[in-house]
């Protein structure tokens, strides 16, 4: 092969990947994605409290929503609530046993 080709090649593949990134910021900025934007110093609502693997497929995840939490357990075939609206409560913090 001929090293014009080459550079043709790789003009070609730099088009077409700008191209992309174009059409990728037109869709954001036309709003064809979906944003989940908040109120700036709104509370978050949202949150994940913890994260356990139950196997090399799935996993346990312990998803917080305002003061309820649920246990959710994902998978590749299905994703099941386990538990819902479970009540957060407020943990102490372990005191030592010096200042006990």
């Amino acid at each position: 092969m001929d090293p014009l080709q080459y550079v043709k090649y790789l003009v070609g593949l730099l088009i077409v990947l700008g191209l992309i990134a174009l059409v990728t910021l037109a869709a954001r900025k036309f709003g064809v994605v979906a944003r989940a934007d908040r109120k700036p110093g709104s509370p978050k609502r949202l949150s994940i409290s913890d994260v356990m693997s139950v196997d090399a497929k799935r996993r346990l995840v312990l998803v917080r929503r305002d003061d309820q939490e649920h246990l959710l357990l994902l998978g590749p075939e299905r994703d099941l609530v386990v538990e819902q609206n479970i009540p957060t409560s407020k943990v102490e913090p372990e005191m030592d046993a010096q200042e006990k």
